[in-house]
């Protein structure tokens, strides 16, 4: 019997290819008499690949595998972060491929006490950071002097801002701290990229972070010389993303280069990119016209908005693009109610219906006061899409739209235009920029945040570039993209 594939997903569970964990596990291991731990052992494929080896599995199914599976193994069927904030026991190697918990699932006391074991090890991790950074701080804290781990982890560990202290951690306590970047998926069923973390000798400490780059897991041996030596130092000065430093060094200097000419700026510093509003319930808050005509419901009290990226022109929101909505009936409307002394019927009876009635009991509108006033609506300059495919658009907003959290809501600064700022937004210092500051969502997107977005190199002032400047950028966002494999 094997776990249900949505409670693998709520768990976090993507079983290890033996392919991977043989050599995760070879490499961990240097003497028959070490002992092994998989903090988060699955079906105990880890496990069995080493005789003496503990395991730690919250899932009873799981544990009936792995017990199964690595029968010379011990198998504690319990809470990882529990069982180690009790256990005396210390390890000579650590391997596995901790569950990847989003924030908004790994939660409660489990996630309070794991943020609290790391704590103690002196690793603040953010409330916000997914489940397998608190693993790899906590499983540490459970090695041996001279103590190794081997780990597949979540290509994120080159860009997440939670991250950083992770990394800065393992930095501060092995001797040596190797992340293999593999272009490959290596659970190709789905999405999420995977890298693999090496840490050896626990005690000790690195000035560096060895990166290793490989298009495919089948042509890396870890006997291969790192492909870079990052300093420390260096890896903070770029904003502690790993992610930059898949580019050629050529490639990474020379935008580095260009960010510190004379009119380069941070898109930060001539515009605010922010998300849009949250109305709680998209469907009952937004109309199509006919159903806004049907109940009677005047233009005084209906915005034009901007749902999703996909419903973008090209250039600009005009007056045609309005016109184009109407025709083909979206439900483009936003009931906007705010400031509204005295509500007409035609608005009651529709906020009373049995829909308001069911929408008002939701969690964003019963906090609200009344609860179906929308905060944080405002009409932009422009709008930013922050998950694309070649490239975040900029789309000038001509006709007053406002637009929801799907989209970045743009607010220029410094008297700078917004033509200027999107013709700005053409150059190919910009694309490349977009990809070393945003970062990967799997299935080839890119994912600009705020953060990030502000992050930006924008060419606002004309700065030289040469003809074979721009051929190097180019280049490197093509390589870029293709880290993120985006066809």
């Amino acid at each position: 019997m094997i776990a249900s594939l949505e409670n693998r997903k709520r768990l976090g569970q993507v079983f290890t290819p033996e392919k991977v964990a043989s050599a995760l596990v070879r490499w961990a291991i240097r003497r028959e008499t070490d002992q092994l731990l998989d903090p988060s052992c699955g079906d105990g494929r880890f496990l069995a690949l080493h005789r003496t080896s503990t395991g730690i599995e919250l899932d009873p199914l799981n544990v009936a595998l792995a017990r199964e599976r690595a029968c010379r193994a011990t198998v504690y069927g319990e809470e990882f972060f529990q069982w180690a904030s009790k256990t005396s026991c210390r390890f000579e190697a650590a391997a596995g491929n901790p569950p990847f918990i989003r924030y908004q699932h790994f939660s409660g006391e489990t996630r309070q006490l794991a943020l609290k074991l790391a704590a103690n090890l002196g690793v603040k991790i953010n409330g916000l950071a997914s489940s397998w950074a608190s693993f790899l701080v906590v499983t540490a804290g459970l090695l041996k002097q001279g103590g190794r781990m081997a780990f597949v982890v979540p290509a994120e560990i080159g860009h997440a801002p939670y991250a950083s202290p992770v990394v800065s951690f393992l930095c501060s306590r092995f001797t040596r701290v190797r992340i293999v970047a593999i272009r490959e998926n290596i659970f190709a069923p789905l999405s999420e990229a995977a890298w693999l973390l090496f840490a050896e000798e626990f005690g000790g400490s690195t000035k560096f972070i060895e990166l290793s780059l490989f298009d495919k897991f089948s042509a890396f041996t870890w006997t291969d010389k790192p492909t870079k030596k990052i300093a420390i130092s260096s890896w903070q000065h770029e904003g502690s993303r790993l992610r930059k430093f898949l580019l050629p060094n050529y490639a990474l200097s020379t935008y580095q280069s260009i960010a510190r000419r004379s009119g380069v700026s941070r898109f930060g510093e001539i515009a605010h990119a922010g998300i849009g509003y949250v109305s709680g319930a998209n469907d009952f808050f937004h109309l199509a016209p006919s159903e806004a005509k049907h109940l009677g419901i005047s233009k005084d009290f209906l915005r034009f908005a901007i749902r999703r990226s996909r419903q973008l022109p090209a250039e600009r929101v005009d007056r045609q693009a309005v016109k184009r909505w109407i025709s083909q009936d979206e439900p483009m409307m936003l009931l906007y109610l705010n400031n509204s002394k005295k509500l007409p019927r035609e608005v009651l009876a529709y906020l009373n219906s049995s829909k308001g009635q069911e929408v008002r009991r939701g969690y964003k509108c019963r906090h609200r006061d009344p609860w179906y006033e929308i905060p944080d609506v405002r009409v932009p300059d422009a709008f930013m899409s922050y998950m694309s495919g070649k490239k975040p658009s900029l789309v000038r907003n001509d006709e007053g739209c406002v637009c929801t959290n799907s989209v970045h809501a743009v607010f220029r600064k410094n008297g700078i235009s917004v033509r200027a700022i999107q013709q700005a937004w053409s150059h190919p210092l910009v694309d490349l920029s977009c990809e070393l500051e945003g970062h990967p969502l799997g299935g080839g997107m890119l994912k600009l945040e705020p953060g990030e977005a502000s992050n930006v190199l924008i060419p606002i002032n004309n700065p030289k570039v040469t003809a074979s400047e721009t051929e190097i950028l180019k280049e490197a966002t093509a390589e870029m993209r293709g880290w993120r494999n985006y066809a």
